[in-house]
């Protein structure tokens, strides 16, 4: 199982570490995002700099991604019922989680990535379908009112702490989904600086850059 856990963990980082907002702004712009806008390479800032379809796009790319992850530490956990069923959900959390870890600290990109929103995201499905949602309406009420991305992600990542331990159905997988959370909160210490100093911007649009 040890060997399982083990190549669950290197394949989630190995995936986590493709980054799509820089693979956008590289390949299509012939530039590197984290020199624009926020300087992050997340999805807010893709479309805060590219324009919302590149916004989108890169979300879908990081949370597609993150589902590959977990279900490769499925595949790799084995499938059926009892100790097998639990060793494919462990798997499955490993992978998820070193698929943030990857796109926070990508090796390809010189541990400079992302904050791990979507890749987080994608986790939360996977553990349980009622944390997605939770996380997911704490986001969109939490951005909503404070027209804060920010202040979504904080609070949705909060969500998938709490209720990974309420939903997971071990003990290794609630404290993988609430290290998760913790990793996307550490993620946005600059954001929570800003916030506590009522310096955090506003979400705005950027327009559709030509591509080159």
């Amino acid at each position: 199982m040890i060997i399982k856990i083990l190549l669950s963990m290197i394949l989630g980082y190995a995936i986590g570490s493709v980054v799509m907002a820089i693979l956008i702004s590289k390949l299509a712009f012939k530039e590197d995002i984290r020199d624009k806008g926020s300087g992050n390479s997340g999805a807010t800032n893709a479309a805060r700099v590219y324009g919302l379809p590149f916004g989108v796009f890169t979300f879908a790319g990081d949370f597609l991604k993150g589902l590959l992850a977990c279900l490769i530490g499925r595949l790799i956990g084995g499938s059926g019922v009892g100790t097998w069923a639990e060793g494919a959900s462990v798997c499955m959390a490993f992978a998820g989680f070193f698929c943030i870890v990857g796109h926070c600290f990508p090796i390809l990109f010189g541990l400079r990535g992302g904050k791990g929103v979507s890749v987080g995201a994608a986790l939360a499905l996977m553990i349980d379908w009622r944390i997605f949602l939770i996380a997911i309406g704490c986001f969109l009420l939490g951005a909503f009112l404070s027209k804060r991305v920010s202040v979504g992600s904080l609070l949705g990542a909060a969500a998938v702490g709490v209720f990974s331990i309420v939903f997971a159905p071990l003990t290794i997988v609630k404290i993988l989904g609430a290290a998760a959370a913790v990793l996307v909160i550490y993620m946005h210490r600059r954001n929570i600086d800003r916030l506590l100093h009522g310096k955090e911007a506003a979400f705005t649009l950027g327009s559709r850059r030509p591509l080159k």
